[in-house]
Formats: C-alpha cells, structure tokens, sequence
C-alpha cells in the first residue's frame, strides 16, 4: 500500500507548480525550507490521494514522514489526522506520541498550520499543556511554531490563556514565521473577545515586532489600527 500512495502521489506531479512551490516555501540553501522537494500537487488532489488510503498504518505513515518529499508528509499529515478523529482514546494518545516523535518531519509552516491544531491542540484541550511551554522556549523554529498553533484548538473554545502566555513568551522572537503566527492567535482571540486582546496589545505592543502587530489588528477598523500603529512609532 505504500508504494500505491507514492505511486499515486507522483503520477500527479507538475513540474512548473513545483518549481514555484519550491520559491514560495523558501527551500534555497540557508532558507527555513532548505532541501524540502515538491512534486507540485494541489492540496485538494492530495487530500483526494490520502482518502483513498485512510487505513495507512504508523509503519507506512513514517515511512512518508521520513520522506524529503513535501507532498508526502503533508498527505501522510492528512491520513494521521483523519486516524486521530477516529480514534478512542487510547488510539488519541497513541497517535498524539507518534505526532511528537515526528515533529522534526514536521517542519514547514503548512505541515504544522494542518496539523497542530488538530492533533496536539486537541488533545491537550483537557490535558496538562506545559508541553507548549517547552516547545515555545525551544531553538527549533518549527517546534516554537507548533507550540503558537496548537493553542488555536483553544482560542476556539473561549480559552485564551496559554495562547496569551506563549504570545508574551515569543514576543521578541526573531522569525517573521513566529511573527505572522502569534499576530494571527490574538486577530483570533480578537474575533471572539476584543477587549482581551486589547488589554494585551496595550500593554505590549510597543515590544512587538510591526509584522506581529500587523496580523493582531488586521480585523480591527481603520481609526484603531491607526492607533496602534502610531504607538509603534
């Protein structure tokens, strides 16, 4: 079966869409994506690979996770997450394990933004979550990344504090990747509590880089991005 899934996934390569992929995921050397290879397969067309193959086995997936192959890992994301919807707790638990055991394959914006949320967010909603704490505070962008995107699951449910807390902790974080991802966690949190975003960009905005200021009042009318944007100058 797993050479059916890479067969299937190749037979739809396009090489122009992979070379622009490639530049849009900064895969040049020195870039986040260094060594990341595309295929150039359209999401829809993948999500359509990975439902003809939901019975994939943790074997098989980590044999896609390993790949170099991006489409590969997004397809095997893809399936991971469909098996954790699935799963009683016991398979919850089992494949929350698997996910962290892999998050060096996880290790592009899309990958993370598709899966955290949905794997290590939710499983964490009634868990202990010091675990994010651990992964903000880490030199591995792509786990700092998992650790703003997982709170997501939460922000959805009116539970804004950990997305709050691990926002103050990156506020001085160094990537533009870090920068666009806790900006979007407080335009979430806005969008369901402005004045709780408000208290936080009041009182941290002046230490925020304009990249992450300019996500979290994205939503807000013009008069108040005004506002906070003359504050940074």
């Amino acid at each position: 079966m797993l050479e059916h899934i890479k067969r299937d996934l190749s037979q739809l390569r396009d090489a122009n869409r992979a070379k622009k992929l490639a530049g849009f995921f900064k895969t040049g050397k020195g870039q986040y994506g260094e060594g990341d290879i595309f295929l150039g397969i359209p999401v829809p067309e993948q999500r359509k690979v990975a439902k003809k193959y939901i019975d994939l086995s943790l074997y098989d997936l980590q044999e896609l996770l390993n790949s170099k192959i991006h489409e590969h890992r997004f397809t095997a994301l893809v399936i991971l997450i469909s098996k954790y919807r699935k799963a009683k707790e016991s398979g919850k638990e089992e494949i929350f394990s698997f996910y962290l055991k892999n998050i060096e394959n996880i290790n592009n914006w899309d990958l993370i933004d598709l899966s955290a949320p949905r794997i290590v967010g939710d499983y964490l909603v009634d868990k202990d979550r010091s675990l994010l704490y651990k992964l903000a505070k880490s030199n591995s962008l792509w786990e700092r990344r998992i650790s703003v995107l997982s709170t997501f699951t939460f922000i959805d449910r009116n539970d804004f504090e950990d997305a709050l807390n691990i926002s103050e902790l990156l506020l001085r974080d160094k990537h533009d990747l870090i920068h666009k991802a806790v900006g979007w966690a407080l335009r979430e949190i806005g969008k369901r509590d402005q004045n709780v975003e408000e208290r936080f960009l009041v009182e941290y905005c002046l230490q925020m880089p304009r990249t992450m200021l300019r996500y979290a009042i994205e939503r807000f009318d013009e008069k108040k991005r005004k506002f906070y944007l003359t504050k940074r100058q």
